[in-house]
C-alpha cells in the first residue's frame, strides 16, 4: 500500500475570486412601510357607506339555503297551470322550487326555471367587502339509463 501511494499528490483548486457586491441605497421617503397594517388591509372605497346592494339578513331562510350550490342537483321540471317548478335534489331529499325561491349559501334567488336549468341571482362580497350581484346556473342532471 505504501508503494502504491508514493507518487500521488492531492490537488486543491484555488478558491474563486470574491466579487464585491453592489451597494444599493434604500430611501424610504414617501414609500409605504412594507410591514404596516395598512399594506395588508384592503382599501375601502370612499363614499361607500353600505349603500347599494345588500342581502336581507332578517329574512327567514329557506331549506335549500343551507346547501352549497355545487352540492344541489336539478333533476326535473314540472308545470302546473302557468307556474313552472324545478325538482332539486339535496342529499337524499327532493325539493320543488320556482321563481322567487332562495337556494345556495350566497343569498341566491331563482330568477328563471327552464327545461335545461335554473338561473339564480346571487349576492356575494368582492375583495373590497362590497356586495355585488352575480348570475349562476344550476344545470339539469341527466339520468343514466340502466341496462
Amino acid at each position: 500500500m505504501d508503494e502504491s501511494t508514493q507518487g500521488l499528490k492531492g490537488q486543491i483548486k484555488p478558491l474563486p475570486e470574491i466579487k464585491p457586491s453592489v451597494i444599493v441605497s434604500y430611501e424610504t421617503g414617501a414609500l409605504i412601510d412594507p410591514f404596516s397594517a395598512a399594506k395588508i388591509e384592503p382599501e375601502h372605497k370612499k363614499g361607500s357607506g353600505g349603500g347599494g346592494i345588500t342581502p336581507d339578513m332578517d329574512r327567514r331562510k329557506e331549506p335549500l339555503e343551507q346547501f352549497p350550490l355545487d352540492s344541489l342537483a336539478m333533476v326535473g321540471v314540472l308545470q302546473q297551470g302557468k307556474v313552472r317548478y324545478a325538482l332539486v335534489r339535496a342529499d337524499a331529499t327532493l325539493h320543488r322550487v320556482r321563481t322567487g325561491n332562495y337556494m345556495g349559501q350566497n343569498f341566491g334567488v331563482i330568477t328563471a326555471v327552464a327545461d335545461d336549468g335554473i338561473t339564480l341571482k346571487e349576492i356575494v362580497q368582492d375583495a373590497d367587502g362590497e356586495w355585488v350581484e352575480r348570475t349562476s346556473t344550476l344545470q339539469l342532471q341527466e339520468q343514466e339509463t340502466k341496462k
